[in-house]
């Protein structure tokens, strides 16, 4: 049988697709080389924004129509936020658990598919908690960086997000399954491991365990060079936790924290679980604790509410933690949650030049960053070689996740995997331009 998986959405959705697709490799599925010879569809799905919900039921009927003979499964985030949603260009639907069951209930599809009232359906889709954490395989590819999803669930209920309705309460991997997936990728030849999860810093909550014992879990493997960490919330970052992973030589110094809004009054109304000043002392506590770490952020603009004196204490916190990389997202209301029946909802022209703003100043505070680099020399993963305007050129991130393109005479092919030593001529728009240090 040959299959074909569409996802849509975040990182996780992508670790999650990966480890489908690893798991019917191992049952003795293959990868069809085209939609139309598929005999599995699958579509992983979002539902961060009725946009994203769209972009799915888009695809369910298009490969419907491409493919009429084929399986079709839908999984992920949206049925299982929104079961009382139609699904009618679906064979078989499941939210974002059970997925482990997936090579068996295609097997029985194959086997009774000729019975027309046959329904593989799971119907159980809200996770009310108490649920173990569903472990896809480790996913087999050619990365030199592989994602590996510890932490599933959240229990914030931000007051815009569907996220806790869509996954569930908080649960972890097993530490000793973490030991044995880690092990896992360093034997596949991965050098660097990045620990997801979808709100990565409650890690352990439920086991007793920290994030901190998962990235030395990590870096105790043989052959693997680094770990690094995905996107974190910033309330349940400590000194003590940071001088931890401090101690760790294989931690990468890169801290994804979501910030959201620079205005407190914003952040109440969002519920989130911090202030201004809260996250302003943390981001200084990475800083000595990590002088050369990168802080990145997400923020979301013209949420309802959000004043022009709001925006402007958004536009002056982001300048003043210069953050290396700011993604700018426009307030999109979400059924199913609270901030969708708030009043004061914005007009999207407001929410467009408030963007535009923001990413302006974005962009000149990631040149800037780029820009202090030339002249160092740093060490470089290098994850493959690429090719830019007939001139060939390897590519790599440092330990802070900065993008380096690497242009020398003579590239060979044996340094992927390896850290090499890079000297930072010039910067482009999103990375750094250098020669290796041979």
């Amino acid at each position: 049988m040959e299959f074909k998986i569409i996802t849509f959405g975040c990182k996780v959705n992508q670790v999650d697709s990966a480890g489908m697709q690893q798991q019917l490799l191992q049952s003795g599925m293959t990868v069809a080389a085209t939609i139309a010879e598929a005999n599995l569809l699958i579509v992983n799905s979002c539902a961060v924004t009725a946009e994203s919900v769209r972009k799915a039921r888009q695809a369910l009927r298009s490969l419907r129509r491409k493919n009429p003979d084929a399986l079709l499964l839908l999984c992920g985030c949206w049925p299982q936020a929104f079961p009382e949603d139609t699904f009618e260009d679906a064979d078989l639907i499941l939210g974002t658990n059970q997925r482990e069951r997936i090579p068996a209930l295609v097997q029985a599809w194959a086997e009774d598919k000729t019975n027309s009232d046959s329904q593989y359906a799971v119907l159980d889709y809200r996770l009310q908690g108490g649920e173990p954490f569903s472990s896809l395989p480790c996913a087999d590819t050619t990365r030199t960086r592989a994602f590996l999803k510890i932490q599933e669930g959240c229990n914030q209920f931000c007051s815009y997000c569907i996220i806790p309705f869509a996954r569930g309460r908080c649960r972890s991997m097993p530490p000793q399954r973490l030991a044995e997936e880690a092990a896992e990728l360093a034997a596949q030849g991965f050098r660097e491991i990045v620990l997801t999860g979808i709100n990565l810093g409650f890690y352990g909550l439920d086991t007793g365990h920290s994030l901190e014992d998962a990235v030395e879990c990590c870096a105790a493997q043989e052959g693997i060079l680094r770990v690094r960490l995905g996107s974190l919330e910033p309330e349940r970052m400590t000194e003590a936790q940071l001088k931890r992973l401090a101690a760790c030589e294989k931690f990468c110094p890169q801290f994804h924290l979501s910030l959201q809004s620079g205005s407190d009054a914003v952040l109440r109304r969002m519920n989130r679980r911090y202030t201004s000043d809260a996250y302003r002392q943390l981001v200084q506590t990475i800083h000595s604790v990590f002088p050369h770490a990168a802080v990145t952020t997400d923020v979301i603009v013209g949420f309802p509410g959000e004043t022009e004196e709001d925006f402007a204490q958004t536009l002056a916190f982001v300048e003043e933690m210069r953050f290396a990389k700011v993604h700018v997202f426009p307030y999109s209301p979400r059924e199913g949650t609270k901030a969708a029946a708030f009043p004061d909802q914005l007009p999207q022209w407001i929410k467009n030049q408030r963007c535009q703003r923001l990413t302006a100043l974005a962009d000149f505070l990631r040149r800037q960053c780029l820009a202090a680099f030339v002249g160092q020399t740093l060490p470089v993963l290098v994850e493959g070689k690429k090719q830019q305007n007939a001139q060939s050129f390897l590519q790599g991130h440092t330990p802070d996740g900065t993008l380096v393109k690497i242009f020398s005479e003579n590239i060979e092919k044996g340094l992927q995997n390896s850290v090499i030593c890079v000297t930072i001529e010039s910067y482009a728009d999103d990375c750094c331009i250098g020669h290796a240090a041979l």
